[in-house]
C-alpha cells in the first residue's frame, strides 16, 4: 500500500476506503543502469554533467521519467567503463511512471544515492482511479512510501511568468467500491 502523507480526519477516511483495492508499490531496482534518449546531448565532462534536451526519456527498471530537459550529475568514479550518475535534475513537463502510478509535476530530481525522487511545482499523483495534488511529492524508492504535501511551487503562474506558492493544501479524488 502506498501511503499518502494527507492534513485531515476526511483524508485519512478516504485512504482506508482505498486501501484494499491499491495495489502495493514493489521496492524500486535502484541499481539497474539508467538508460536516457533526447533530441540533444550537451556533454560538460569539467561539471561532471550530462544535459538531454529535447524530449528527454530516462528510464530505470519499471520506472520512467519524461522531461523538456533532463541533467544527469555523475561522480569521478568509473565503472565497468562508465562514470557513475549521482543525481538527476527533470525540468518542465515532467511526467514520472512506475507500475500503476503517474506523477506530473514542473520540476523533479532523484537522489541516486538516498534513491529517492522529489517532485515540486503542481504536482499531480494518479494511482488507477485516484488522483491527488500538491505541491511536493517525494518518493522513497527503496520503501515505495510516497508523501504529498502542498508545500513547494504552485500550480498556476504568477503575472511576468514567475511562480507562486500554493494555498499549502494537498486535494484529492478517491474511488469508492460500487454497491449492488
Amino acid at each position: 500500500m502506498i501511503r499518502y502523507a494527507l492534513p485531515g480526519l476526511a483524508a485519512t477516511i478516504a485512504l482506508l476506503a482505498v486501501a484494499g483495492s491499491a495495489p502495493a508499490q514493489t521496492r524500486h531496482d535502484s541499481n539497474a543502469p539508467i538508460d536516457v534518449s533526447a533530441n540533444a546531448i550537451e556533454l560538460q565532462d569539467k561539471q561532471q554533467r550530462a544535459v538531454f534536451t529535447g524530449g528527454a526519456v530516462f528510464r530505470q527498471s519499471t520506472m520512467t521519467l519524461n522531461a523538456d530537459r533532463v541533467v544527469i550529475a555523475y561522480s569521478g568514479q568509473i565503472t565497468d567503463g562508465s562514470p557513475q550518475a549521482t543525481r538527476i535534475d527533470a525540468t518542465g513537463n515532467v511526467v514520472l511512471t512506475r507500475p500503476d502510478q503517474t506523477a506530473r509535476s514542473r520540476f523533479a530530481v532523484y537522489d541516486i544515492n538516498r534513491r529517492v525522487v522529489t517532485m515540486i511545482g503542481g504536482v499531480r499523483l494518479t494511482q488507477g482511479a485516484n488522483t491527488l495534488n500538491g505541491g511536493r511529492l517525494s518518493i522513497d524508492l527503496d520503501t515505495g512510501r510516497a508523501t504529498i504535501d502542498g508545500s513547494g511551487v504552485g500550480s498556476s503562474a504568477a503575472p511576468g511568468g514567475g511562480v507562486q506558492q500554493s494555498g499549502g493544501r494537498v486535494t484529492g479524488r478517491f474511488s469508492v467500491p460500487k454497491r449492488n
